[in-house]
């Protein structure tokens, strides 16, 4: 899925195009015939992105694909929305109550339409595509997805089987005499706040009742939030006392809001008094596989420069290359190891000729992993490196007892989500953070 870029549909032009492959590829998988009334529904793109979530799967142009006229009447169609790429593929996402969701209960979204060009299987851009779908479902706010499938819809159905889909034979139901197979997903679950909050602890930490208050100088909102793990008696006196407290430290007060928070009700509250959601953060999970040949951090091809060392604590090389994209230098280098080190954690850190180009930090709560401040620096980016160190931190977490891995991902950071996807992380929960800036105007360096 390395060349698999998905996005939302956009563009008049694109959506004729989609609607033309969503039909060619039927077609080509003798699902239905040109002349079945079918035909024309699948050709209806446009309706498709109106009523629910249509997403395409784009791969960088070849010269054959490239020499195509701009509007064809086939897979193909060229990315309208900002840089190069071919669309080659579109799943619909339909919630419950629509008119493309066909076996979706309420609280359900569900899968429609998947359909890739012929020229462009066994790229991955069908998984892709559902690993996308899954994820814009979490983070809309459903629990659940379902889809129907054919018995003939072998290849799709092990596809399906490897995102986590199980059979719900009880919802099977008949079209024109075929049984449809129903199938569903359920959203993995959470670690949860205790266990995200242990890996990555504030510098000072205030409790006002069952809430805690971390405090640190303004770096990171992780470490400069409220956490509110359970009802105050007074939950407005709570709130003022928070707010008293960020008040004093020069701070905006930002609390941490997700399903687990409590007063039920605490985001109503809140924006009563002023606050606003100032970011969305998915937290992602996925097993701790152990590797069949173990990697110890050795470059593979033999012409590969790069070289990766691991570390229990952060060294000022570690830290400088992480601040160096996480905050443009503007951290003091004291601070930023009082944080990141305020938990047992191991540290990797990638090296070229010139200096360090990438690192992550892996931190250990039970039986999870956390995984944190992903970074590559620009001269060594489109080079797999990412999901490389990706991969390294959860094979060391692994051999050291993790059997779960989680991470957090800004809901706007589209390229850090599809590399995170890509390695096999679904989301299992959304949290906000709801911010009130002071008079000052003071905020916390970003980030989740």
């Amino acid at each position: 899925m390395g060349d698999v870029r998905v996005r939302v549909a956009a563009g008049a032009r694109e959506l004729r195009d989609v609607g033309a492959l969503t039909a060619e590829a039927y077609h080509a998988d003798r699902l239905l015939r040109p002349e079945d009334d079918y035909t024309v529904e699948l050709r209806d793109a446009e309706r498709r992105a109106q009523e629910a979530v249509l997403l395409v799967a784009l791969v960088p142009p070849t010269p054959t694909r490239a020499s195509r006229p701009a509007h064809h009447d086939r897979a193909g169609a060229p990315d309208e929305a900002g840089g190069e790429g071919v669309v080659v593929g579109t799943v619909t996402l339909a919630p419950a109550g629509t008119s493309y969701a066909e076996v979706a209960e309420p609280g359900e979204a569900e899968i429609r339409m998947l359909a890739v060009a012929p020229e462009a299987r066994r790229r991955g851009a069908a998984e892709a595509l559902m690993r996308s779908a899954l994820d814009h479902a979490v983070t809309s706010g459903h629990r659940r997805v379902v889809l129907s499938t054919f018995d003939a819809m072998q290849a799709a159905q092990r596809l399906y089987g490897r995102l986590g889909f199980v059979p719900a034979p009880e919802r099977d139901w008949q079209h024109e005499g075929v049984r449809v197979r129903v199938h569903v997903w359920d959203a993995p679950q959470p670690p949860g706040a205790e266990v995200e909050t242990a890996t990555w602890r504030p510098v000072d930490v205030v409790e006002v009742g069952p809430w805690r208050l971390g405090l640190s100088g303004g770096f990171t909102r992780r470490a400069n939030s409220v956490v509110p793990l359970g009802e105050p008696a007074d939950v407005d006196a709570a709130i003022a006392e928070a707010e008293e407290r960020y008040a004093a430290a020069g701070l905006p007060t930002v609390f941490r809001v997700c399903a687990a928070s409590r007063p039920a009700d605490l985001a109503t509250r809140l924006a009563e008094r002023g606050y606003a959601t100032v970011s969305r953060t998915s937290v992602l999970v996925r097993d701790v596989e152990v590797a069949a040949e173990p990697d110890d951090g050795t470059p593979a091809p033999s012409d590969d420069p790069l070289r990766v060392t691991f570390a229990d604590d952060p060294d000022d090389d570690w830290l400088r290359g992480w601040l160096a994209v996480k905050a443009n230098g503007g951290v003091d280098l004291g601070l930023a190891r009082r944080v990141v080190a305020g938990t047992r954690a191991r540290y990797a850190t990638a090296w070229d000729e010139h200096g360090v180009v990438g690192v992550v930090r892996a931190a250990r709560a039970g039986e999870w992993v956390g995984l944190s401040c992903l970074m590559v620096a620009g001269r060594a980016r489109r080079r797999g490196l990412g999901r490389r160190l990706t991969d390294l931190a959860l094979h060391d977490a692994a051999g050291r007892g993790a059997i779960r891995a989680f991470l957090q991902v800004e809901e706007h950071n589209a390229g850090a989500r599809a590399l995170y996807l890509g390695a096999g992380f679904q989301a299992a929960e959304v949290y906000e953070y709801c911010e009130r800036p002071t008079a000052a105007g003071a905020s916390t360096a970003g980030g989740c």
